[in-house]
């Protein structure tokens, strides 16, 4: 029975697991799916996560629950070599194997891209995990916390400035969402005003949200302006040392909570680990079939999907001729190369992954969004309303779409939820203020014990002498 390794359990390798699954007779193929996450995170709900608006857990998708014939294995792959046809499995605890397959599919999604700018890896915080989007919720709620009690100064300034790098959807996304969550919890710090909240977007190009028309995008900018936020067009981060964000106009940006989404780079671990074709931004190189290679030859074996690969865009919308790296095609590429895939175990032919983009839509926060398909463009609480209604659908398997939909109901009627819990980020911490710990070995000879001298005799008083058999009873 042939062995399929998948390397990846995001967006295209759960989907490609899951497709599998279905078209595959059973003892058709052997699958196994390695990732150092149980879960894959649907990547598009992530701004909401982090205001507040999608429970974190419902926007993963547990591995073991939903995939019933693949074996899934927590690990990181940290070597591939496909001449041999044996990848390297690195788990949490214990050494590292080596893994034999006969068909590879590689999707091990893409990480945020960085500049080496000092202060940014040090004090800045991504958002492409469900750990980060959660860990930028708690912070900003904590910051409001501590800025309460602060009187009006630099100090409480700096802990209420939030600035988001990156003006692409992932940028403006949560630049909005978290401008909305902010102003949610003025009303319940009465101490503060909205004045004392200040929000900033850096982008290097002239303009934000190129995957909609100008004029949509200078709608969302006036809209953010109305919102209180300052967007900062043409200009380039400097550094951000001790939290102090200087910009290349000049200005220093005193900040708390610095978020970098200005672009992602293909999985470094799993590209530089391998022997597989890669192109010159470093993805690996693939056909239009999904297979690994060029339209004149293909890699036997090897396969790869969403954003670390370097797909062809046959429907010509592509940047470079390319696929753009993001969840619609992630998610089709992903059920193409399942079909291709199988149909070269049973001896068929492949078909070529093509799609049309069917546009672009984006949450600015509640009952606000933005949709963008052609030259129809939707803006205010019907994009908002489309925007949800999309990503609902979108999100795999039913039972998660409960949980998601459940959720906004839920919200609806209740609000958002506002409970911070930063300090689940140290569990430990009230446990070890308060343990009881052995004290230290005494390096020198233990000294005598005090004796207390006996309390002198009052005027007319008798001292009681102790009984000798009480005596021998004390020392014993």
């Amino acid at each position: 029975m042939p062995k399929i390794l998948i390397v990846g359990g995001g967006y295209a390798g759960f989907y490609t697991a899951w497709k599998l699954e279905k078209h595959l007779r059973k003892g058709e193929a052997d699958v196994t799916m390695v990732d150092p996450l149980p879960y894959m995170t649907y990547q598009p709900f992530l701004p909401e996560v982090a205001a507040g608006s999608i429970e974190a857990r419902h926007a993963v998708v547990a591995h073991r629950r939903h995939l019933t014939r693949t074996h899934v294995v927590t690990a990181k792959v940290t070597g591939i070599n496909h001449a041999q046809k044996v990848a390297t499995i690195t788990p949490p605890v214990g050494e590292s194997y080596e893994f034999a397959y006969d068909q590879i599919v590689v999707t091990a999604g893409a990480v945020s891209r960085t500049f080496p700018i000092p202060g940014i890896a040090d004090n800045a915080i991504g958002l492409k995990t469900i750990e980060e989007a959660v860990a930028v919720r708690d912070k900003l709620m904590s910051n409001f916390d501590k800025a309460a009690s602060l009187p009006a100064g630099p100090e409480r300034d700096r802990l209420l400035t939030v600035v988001v790098v990156g003006g692409g959807f992932a940028g403006i996304e949560a630049f909005a969402e978290l401008r909305s969550l902010a102003s949610s919890l003025l009303s319940k710090y009465p101490q503060l005003r909205f004045e004392d909240t200040h929000f900033h977007l850096i982008e290097a190009m002239g303009r934000i949200m190129p995957e909609v028309s100008l004029k949509t995008s200078e709608w969302v900018l006036k809209d953010l302006a109305k919102r209180g936020a300052s967007v900062h067009l043409d200009t380039q981060v400097q550094g951000a040392e001790g939290g102090n964000v200087q910009i290349s106009t000049g200005e220093v940006i005193p900040s708390d909570l610095i978020i970098w989404t200005a672009g992602v780079m293909a999985n470094p671990t799993v590209v530089r680990g391998g022997d597989l074709p890669v192109e010159e931004r470093g993805r690996i190189q693939t056909r239009a079939d999904l297979r690994v290679g060029t339209d004149e030859a293909f890699v036997e074996g090897a396969w790869a999907a969403g954003d670390v690969s370097a797909v062809p865009d046959l429907s010509g919308g592509g940047v470079g001729g390319y696929c753009v790296p993001n969840a619609q095609h992630a998610v089709r590429q992903a059920k193409r190369l399942a079909k291709n895939l199988t149909a070269v175990l049973r001896g068929e032919e492949t078909k070529n992954y093509f799609h049309k983009n069917l546009g672009a839509v984006a949450g600015l926060g509640l009952y606000n969004g933005v949709f963008q398909s052609g030259n129809i463009a939707l803006k205010g609480f019907v994009a908002w309303v489309a925007h949800r209604g999309y990503h609902g659908l979108a999100m795999p398997t039913w039972e998660r779409k409960w949980r998601v939909l459940w959720g906004w109901w839920h919200n609806l009627w209740l609000g958002r939820d506002l409970v911070n819990l930063q300090t689940v980020q140290n569990p430990r911490y009230i446990f070890e203020e308060f343990a009881a710990r052995p004290r230290p070995a005494a390096d020198a000879a233990p000294a005598k014990p005090a004796v207390t001298p006996p309390a002198e005799k009052r005027t007319g008083e008798k001292t009681a002498e102790t009984p000798a058999g009480e005596k021998a009873a004390a020392a014993k």
